[in-house]
């Protein structure tokens, strides 16, 4: 069985087939967009890489920054603050600290990379420290699968930050990254 099908996929809170039940870990990569902390489910992602030069495409939408040749396969680029409207603090994240999260490839229909402005770390999380209801109040978008409060210690004292866990899967689908797969499908090769 691979990391992938001992996942928690199943039992996410985007999953319809079954209710969303607070026990278990969810495991996650942290990372930054201006000043919040977002998360995406770790069997999403296949690596992170330094944020490297971007070819941009004509007519493409703003959020689709461009391709990067990553190891000799050219990977789309996502820029998740465009993306989720997400304004820039001042001063502008310099290109040192901004990474690409490249996606797992079973799921893309092209290979495809986030741009985000920093990546913070791999967490778990106990699915009761998820809160699904304040992140769906007054939410338009879909993508947004719960908040998740991280406990921290500030000055010898415990407190909480809160963190957006997004449904990358989502995002993708909406832009028309996403291959559309039942269990154990892969997807198709790309035609010669």
């Amino acid at each position: 069985m691979t990391a992938r099908d001992a996942g928690t996929r199943d039992e996410s809170p985007g999953n319809t087939n079954g209710a969303w039940e607070k026990q278990g870990n969810i495991q996650v990569v942290e990372f930054r967009l201006g000043r919040e902390q977002y998360a995406i489910d770790l069997f999403d992602v296949k690596e992170v890489v330094e944020n490297s030069t971007i070819t941009r495409l004509p007519n493409t939408p703003p959020y689709l920054k461009g391709v990067i040749d990553l190891r000799g396969e050219i990977t789309t680029i996502v820029d998740l603050n465009q993306r989720l409207n997400v304004i820039a603090d001042a001063p502008v994240m310099t290109s040192e600290n901004r990474r690409i999260i490249v996606l797992d490839e079973k799921m893309t229909a092209v290979k495809t990379g986030i741009i985000v402005d920093e990546v913070s770390s791999v967490s778990t999380f106990e699915k009761s420290s998820v809160d699904r209801m304040a992140a769906s109040l007054g939410q338009d978008d879909s993508a947004i699968l719960g908040i998740i409060r991280k406990k921290i210690n500030v000055r010898e004292k415990e407190g909480s930050e809160l963190v957006v866990w997004i449904d990358i899967r989502q995002i993708l689908r909406d832009i028309g990254c996403m291959v559309e797969m039942g269990n154990g499908d892969v997807p198709p090769e790309p035609a010669s």
